[in-house]
């Protein structure tokens, strides 16, 4: 089942919409609400995880600002625009929509999506929230920062280069610095070959297209953060979680462990599984262990 949900953008006049997509009968058993990252990434790249669909039913949608619902370029640059609290109110528009918003779910955020579902998981309108999966997140911008500048220290030293040129004369549009990146994007986005795999080409694709939420909120590329998401955090909120919570890494996943640490000190009922010969994209890396690690949480 697909469909248009209408959301009412506080100070936008333009009338916006939210596309979701449910597989599975939403009354057949607790719902997985699945939150993609990017921002902008969109839900295609989080489709493996239909892989969980024969024991629930799953949620996906794309946020405001790209993919099949409403996008905005020009609020691009806007950071009073594009903020947490604007994904968090199309969140819980979308579960009143679907009437979910009175009955026990699960959430699964990927990323941002993690960030997304961090911050609403701490909120009241949280109270139905039965299971929490924060997968290949981060619990702060600084604690992520610390963790991808040690794997950047790692690249090659005239890839090191070409990213210290870029950064300084503030070209990200040159194939030089295209290149740079994608070197290590192979090493910690994803470790499928052959690369891109379809996930990572989808993800990449939705930012291509339209960059106007992904370059606000967070950059031109994951290596360099200089949008509206720069100084976030999260961790004084995390002691209010109070459902399990399962975290999930990869052991070369840009998300370091040092960025998910804080999810696992301050959260009260949590699990930590990091997986080996994973990367960023560890649902795809690594599928069927991963798949099992979610399964075996959500059935518990």
């Amino acid at each position: 089942m697909e469909g248009i949900i209408p959301f009412s953008v506080n100070g936008l006049s333009k009338p916006c919409q939210t596309w979701y997509k449910v597989v599975g009968d939403l009354q057949s058993a607790i719902p997985l609400v699945v939150l993609h990252g990017g921002p902008g990434a969109c839900h295609e790249y989080l489709l493996p995880l239909t892989d969980l669909a024969a024991h629930r039913p799953l949620v996906f949608y794309d946020q405001i600002g790209n993919g099949r619902s409403t996008h905005l370029p020009e609020k691009s640059g806007d950071e009073a625009f594009w903020t947490v609290e604007l994904f968090k109110s199309e969140l819980d528009n979308l579960l009143t929509h679907l009437g979910l918003n009175n009955r026990p779910i699960d959430v699964y955020g990927h990323s941002w999506g993690g960030m997304l579902a961090a911050e609403w998981a701490s909120t009241a309108e949280s109270k139905h929230l039965r299971r929490l999966v924060l997968s290949n997140s981060l619990a702060s911008m600084d604690a992520w920062k610390i963790g991808v500048d040690a794997l950047r220290a790692q690249l090659p030293h005239d890839v090191q280069k070409v990213l210290d040129r870029s950064e300084e004369t503030k070209d990200f549009e040159s194939p030089e610095y295209e290149a740079a990146v994608e070197v290590f994007y192979k090493r910690h986005l994803s470790l499928s070959r052959p690369w891109p795999s379809p996930e990572v080409q989808a993800a990449l694709d939705w930012f291509a297209k339209d960059p106007t939420t992904y370059g606000t909120m967070y950059g031109p590329s994951e290596l360099y953060i200089s949008g509206a998401l720069r100084n976030w955090t999260c961790i004084p909120m995390l002691s209010r979680i109070q459902v399990p919570t399962l975290l999930i890494n990869g052991a070369q996943d840009e998300a370091q462990d040092v960025a998910m640490q804080p999810f696992f000190d301050h959260i009260q009922k949590v699990k930590w599984v990091t997986l080996d010969n994973a990367a960023h994209f560890s649902h795809v890396d690594q599928r069927e262990a991963y798949m099992k690690h979610l399964e075996s949480f959500l059935s518990a």
